[in-house]
């Protein structure tokens, strides 16, 4: 507790301190996007080519995006627009290498994930050399406007299947004014609160689940804006099978969330979300409905010019499947030993935090922590999960404005209900090119 009330003061006096920061001041993450968009190249399909004015506004509508992470590809290089600039599509992606060195016990996985630290680490296991391509992406926007309809068309893949090479999709989805629909993120997670990190797990708080949903995003002044969200659920839960079963998925998660920005690419967000998780009593031959939910809260804030802040703190029952550590077990729905044919959704709770400096605004390097913890109400195994910490410290290189390198030193820990514990150790190294 007094952890998490440590961080919830570090993210109320970030968002303070910025709020007195100089409208003036440019911060250097801004300066490195305007470099990004003068790189851009339209297209005319027919006519002249519009005022400087309408393309800088296409250019924002590609970059203005409430859930757009660190990791998210940029706007295409070629872009195509109509002659009265109310259409424009772009076909763009990224490609993307990673490399890493283990050693004191490798994580069997190319993320690092600290509920993953082997406690007794395999003599065949103990270094490991590991590169993958995955996270290469390909996507295709298209933003429009007709009468008074603006509207956007989204559809991303990634080369994160098997093996990292597998085309998947990643996102497929279609904006209406202040709706969205299709598989996109979840309206708990806010991926502009992430910090950069080389490597593609991310703190072990993560909440970045994709849905298919219907979300209303409506700005209620320059400053406030609300959403809530139907999200098709998918829940990871622990059966017995002499004791219980998993039932279908009857209701949708909800979720919703409230946000304050006092600037561009500023805010802090209180996010909350409400699940309904069925499951079947075998011995008394009877369905029960276990009512889980979580919130979260989360900022991004820029205090100085060269000083960007992240913070995340969640809690919740049930919301495991959501993201971070507890996405390796099923955590949303777990036996009690004490009641036989009885689930309950535990409890969990993480956070993580993160500072940013910008030597100038195509190099910076940052520093992240975390924590994620299972509260279960019976009593574990004592070699049973109890909490993992992650650490990340990290420098980025943009060679050019679409060309980025970046290295990182990682330090994870995993502890279990017994006190035992084991620590892991990763150097990692990133390269990609956006097109």
């Amino acid at each position: 507790m007094q952890t998490r009330r440590l961080v919830l003061v570090i993210a109320i006096s970030a968002a303070a301190m910025a709020t007195s920061v100089s409208s003036q001041a440019k911060d250097m993450v801004d300066m490195q996007l305007d470099s990004l968009k003068q790189q851009h190249k339209f297209i005319m399909i027919d006519g002249e080519r519009p005022s400087d004015d309408s393309l800088r506004t296409v250019l924002d509508r590609f970059y203005l995006d409430q859930f757009r992470s660190f990791q998210d590809p940029a706007a295409p290089y070629f872009l195509f627009m109509s002659r009265d600039s109310q259409l424009a599509m772009g076909i763009g992606g990224c490609v993307r290498l990673r490399g890493w060195y283990d050693w004191g016990g490798a994580i069997p996985s190319n993320g690092f994930v600290p509920a993953l630290i082997p406690m007794e680490p395999n003599p065949t296991s103990r270094k490991r050399l590991g590169s993958t391509p995955a996270g290469t992406a390909l996507f295709f926007r298209v933003i429009g406007r007709a009468r008074n309809i603006n509207y956007q068309l989204y559809i991303e893949t990634n080369f994160n299947g098997y093996n990292g090479r597998d085309l998947h999709l990643k996102k497929a989805y279609a904006i209406i004014n202040d709706w969205t629909i299709g598989y996109a993120n979840s309206t708990f997670s806010d991926p502009a609160a992430l910090p950069p990190t080389v490597d593609a797990q991310g703190p072990n708080n993560k909440m970045a689940v994709t849905d298919v949903l219907v979300r209303w995003l409506k700005p209620i002044d320059k400053k406030w804006s609300i959403a809530i969200s139907a999200e098709t659920p998918a829940q990871q839960v622990d059966v017995q099978d002499s004791l219980t079963q998993k039932c279908d998925e009857w209701l949708p998660d909800f979720a919703a969330f409230i946000q304050y920005e006092w600037a561009k690419g500023q805010h802090i967000r209180l996010a909350g979300i409400l699940r309904t998780m069925p499951y079947r009593d075998m011995l008394a031959g009877k369905n029960h409905n276990v009512i889980g939910g979580g919130m979260q809260l989360s900022l991004i804030a820029h205090p100085h010019s060269q000083l960007t802040c992240y913070g995340t703190i969640t809690a919740g029952r049930g919301t495991a499947s959501l993201g971070g550590d507890m996405l390796v077990g099923n955590y949303d729905l777990v036996s009690d030993p004490d009641k036989p044919g009885k689930l309950y959704a535990p409890w969990a709770y993480g956070w993580d935090a993160a500072l940013q400096w910008n030597f100038k605004p195509n190099l910076f390097v940052s520093a992240t922590i975390g924590q994620s913890r299972y509260l279960p109400s019976h009593t574990e195994p004592g070699s049973n999960y109890k909490y993992g910490l992650y650490s990340a410290v990290n420098i980025f290189w943009n060679m050019t404005p679409r060309m980025q390198v970046g290295a990182e030193l990682n330090l994870g820990r995993r502890n279990n209900f017994n006190g035992e514990h084991r620590g892991a150790q990763r150097i990692g190294a990133m390269c990609q090119f956006s097109f």
